[in-house]
């Protein structure tokens, strides 16, 4: 069968495609963007990529067209595939109806947090000989691509809240049926289609309906957006982290990169690892705790962890030139770019953090979290935003009431020649967008190494 997909560069679409390519089938793709990592591993899997939608992408006609969600009406290719008549389906629908079957699903969910999860509890499993599938929305390095079937009935798979098509405003996760579910939190996001934290709250009810009475659902303890979810309806056993949970952690390193984790009053496992912050401490425990789920023990799971090599672009550290570090993080919401930075504060100590900002994800761009961006930064030493042209606010109140030094530029180059005149050596320059910052990381680099010359 000849499936193309629209959308194929986004990190869902992108991983579906390498399923259906190992599935057997010939498969294509149409994006506006094509950029790395997921151009890379798609070409490496003998995937077309074409430049733009077009409705001669079409020619010959596919047996199936996957859309994606960031694709609506008007758009060409998307209006020759209803004018021909051609069949199509949602990326999550095809999931569902082809790979999940007789799987035992393993789903991560939240408002972040949910791709470094994920790729840890894959991970785990098959560090302890489980051979899972799993469809992660990022390239994580301890596997060669972000999707794979597997070998066994167990898949992880990261599920997001966000819609599934322009034909079904349903949130992705519902399609996938888990038998084990993780939320690792639940926050207000994706302004452009939920008008409220209810709304998202109410799409993470009906993804708790379909956890079976045998499942499990892990989550952290004590927060409030999930308890009210949960008192919708729940009728699957869960276990909870954190400090008032059934599972907690004590950090033996400052940082994080060391921790014990206890259950029922005993530590059972220690972790020592590369990672640092809380966030991934979090992440790393419910990981484990979805794996002993399916039989792998906590002692396992913690050696696992201490193999666990990281996501790209997630605090993935680009280059180190004379001593100045350049990191990418796909940054998406206040919260993350805090505890981010919090981390990295914890690890380096007085060292100097320079931040530079692209406020790229729809929630963002929208201008809804402004209020809670002035106070994220705190750990930062200075901040440099970029004010995109297709933004829909203005920036200026932001930086000019900022708790840390802030500057606002409008183009990459300047944001470039502001961070090269702050940083020394010893610096930490930590570049957070959910997109390719018009590939600023590449030019960064390649300007320190031509000032280091």
């Amino acid at each position: 069968m000849h499936i193309h997909i629209l959308g194929i560069c986004g990190t869902f679409m992108g991983s579906l495609a390498l399923l259906a390519r190992e599935l057997g089938h010939t498969v294509t793709g149409s994006d506006a963007n094509v950029y790395p990592p997921m151009s890379t591993q798609l070409e490496a899997a003998g995937i077309k990529l074409l430049e733009g939608y077009s409705p001669e992408h079409l020619e010959p006609a596919p047996d199936l067209v996957v859309i994606g969600n960031a694709l609506s009406r008007g758009n060409p290719e998307v209006e020759a595939v209803l004018d021909k008549g051609l069949p199509y389906t949602s990326g999550p629908e095809w999931l569902r109806e082809q790979v999940l079957p007789g799987k035992w699903v393993l789903a991560v969910s939240g408002t972040h947090g949910k791709t470094t999860t994920a790729s840890m509890l894959a991970w785990i499993l098959e560090y302890a000989h489980m051979a899972p599938g799993f469809l992660i929305g990022g390239v994580t390095q301890n596997f060669p691509q972000s999707a794979r079937l597997g070998e066994t009935p167990f898949f992880v798979v990261e599920a997001d809240e966000y819609d599934s098509a322009f034909f079904d405003k349903r949130s992705k996760f519902v399609h996938y049926r888990p038998r084990t579910l993780v939320i690792n939190n639940l926050e207000y996001d994706h302004a452009d289609i939920f008008p409220d934290l209810a709304a998202i709250q109410r799409q993470f009810h009906h993804l708790v309906r379909t956890v079976p009475g045998s499942g499990l659902i892990v989550s952290p303890a004590g927060v409030e957006a999930i308890e009210q979810t949960l008192d919708q309806g729940c009728w699957t056993p869960r276990e909870t982290l954190g400090a008032e949970g059934d599972w907690q952690v004590k950090l033996t390193a400052a940082d994080g990169s060391a921790f014990e984790v206890w259950h029922e009053g005993a530590a059972i496992a220690t972790v020592n690892w590369e990672h640092t912050g809380e966030h991934n401490v979090m992440n790393g425990l419910a990981a484990l705790i979805a794996a002993r789920h399916v039989g792998v023990t906590p002692e396992i799971g913690a050696q696992a962890l201490a193999a666990f090599k990281g996501v790209k672009r997630r605090m993935e550290c680009l280059a180190d030139v004379h001593g100045i570090r350049v990191y990418d993080d796909f940054a998406h919401h206040p919260t993350a770019i805090k505890t981010t930075l919090a981390g990295l504060r914890a690890k380096v100590g007085d060292e100097k953090i320079i931040a530079l900002i692209e406020p790229r994800s729809n929630t963002m761009r929208l201008g809804v979290h402004r209020e809670a961006l002035k106070n994220c930064f705190s750990d930062a030493d200075a901040v440099l935003w970029y004010q995109p042209s297709h933004s829909d606010w203005d920036l200026d109140e932001l930086v000019n009431h900022s708790s840390v030094p802030a500057q606002l530029e409008h183009t990459i180059d300047e944001l470039i020649h502001g961070a090269l005149s702050l940083a020394e050596s010893g610096s930490h320059i930590v570049i957070m967008s959910n997109g390719g910052f018009d590939g600023i990381h590449q030019k960064l680099v390649g300007q320190l190494n031509r000032h280091a010359l």
